[in-house]
């Protein structure tokens, strides 16, 4: 199968669009497809990912303007020339926005069958940045999703959100995890010592720095006696949550195998986003041991089984956030049981298990078209 992958972003980007674009392609090539992958070019001075699993083709990007960190395409005419040079049986949209919107275009123009994987709470994100457009972004999202043969919702909360707004012709596809890099056996003694040195309970949270993500709700937690809160990412926030969260020890940007011991470093992962269409960070965080405290919104709601592998509290709730935190401080066993089963429960979520189930999907997607041809 020839699959030309259109992303809102790729490698050497850090975020959920980016790795699951990157999963998706290696998974293919394993299986002996042949992916192309066209993403917006990096920013001056950040290296492509160096072992791409297959060819990339870069468009123009300009930064977007307030956020510098997300890249985005200008029209170019190397997405339609590349669909056509590919000789695409199925296009694979991630997350689509801007270069997926013309990706689905040129895809319709050629007669090409198209997924989307929706991967983005644009409606959330309005209520963040601009206090409403809720219902434009819900508008740009059906007509968007609408064209596409197929759309792929990563939780069964996301799912609901885009049956309820009309979209048409929508399906699970959850995400993987990769269970070899993250796991308990990482945790670094060395590392902890340098993050809480008189011994604290290590508190960690991994991700964007961004107004939507709401990582200031980690503020009562920064107060809890014996506790010491760690901050993995990067941002636009940044400069401001330095400040609102007193004590908290910011790592920056940690990727790959550092990361993975940093996670399996911390006793607890909280995570503060109501936003999250899936939230990996929180599988990444089960994978290495950890109780989850998140929100009971979005993704989290399918990954974290609330007094199982986690706690559930409301979302916007510092005062929730922070007593969950307390309550898991004091409670050595709890803590260790809630760690125990979420590793158990993703074991089984790896990246080769979901990529087969997107392949089915491609597949399913093919036959339709051949079947409504002959019709």
């Amino acid at each position: 199968m020839r699959v030309v992958i259109v992303t809102e972003s790729f490698p050497p980007d850090v975020n959920g669009v980016a790795h699951c674009a990157l999963q998706t392609a290696r998974h293919l090539v394993d299986r002996g497809h042949a992916p192309v992958v066209v993403a917006p070019a990096p920013a001056p001075g950040n290296k492509p990912v160096a072992f791409a699993p297959c060819p990339v083709v870069h468009v123009p990007s300009l930064p977007l303007p307030g956020y510098p960190q997300v890249r985005v395409a200008l029209p170019s005419r190397r997405l339609a020339a590349t669909l056509v040079e590919h000789r695409a049986d199925v296009v694979h949209l991630a997350s689509p926005f801007v270069l997926g919107v013309r990706g689905m275009a040129a895809a319709a123009r050629l007669g090409i069958p198209a997924v989307a994987v929706y991967q983005t709470d644009l409606a959330g994100y309005a209520r963040t940045y601009m206090g409403a457009g809720e219902a434009a972004a819900w508008r740009r999202i059906r007509a968007v999703h609408g064209a596409a043969d197929l759309t792929l919702a990563p939780s069964s909360a996301a799912l609901n959100d885009l049956e309820t707004h009309g979209v048409p012709r929508v399906r699970l596809w959850p995400r993987g995890v990769d269970t070899e890099r993250f796991r308990p056996d990482r945790r670094d003694e060395a590392l902890r010592r340098a993050l809480a040195p008189n011994g604290e309970l290590i508190v960690g949270y991994v991700g964007r720095l961004a107004p939507e993500k709401h990582v200031e709700l980690l503020a009562g937690v920064c107060g809890l006696e014996g506790v010491r809160v760690v901050i993995v990412g990067d941002g636009p926030s940044r400069p401001g949550l330095e400040q609102a969260l007193p004590g908290a020890v910011f790592l920056g940007r940690r990727t790959g195998d550092d990361l993975a011991r940093v996670f399996a470093s911390f006793d607890v992962f909280a995570h503060t986003g109501p936003f999250e269409t899936f939230c990996q960070t929180v599988q990444e965080a089960m994978a290495s041991g950890l109780p989850v405290v998140a929100p009971a919104a979005g993704g989290p709601l399918d990954l974290v089984a609330h007094g199982h592998t986690g706690l559930l509290v409301p979302p916007h709730d510092a005062a929730g956030v922070r007593d969950a935190v307390r309550s898991l401080a004091a409670d050595a066993g709890l803590r260790a049981g809630y760690g125990a089963a979420g590793r158990a429960t993703v074991e089984g979520r790896t990246w080769a298990a979901v990529g087969d189930r997107l392949i089915g999907h491609y597949t399913q997607v093919l036959a339709g078209r051949r079947t409504a041809v002959a019709a």
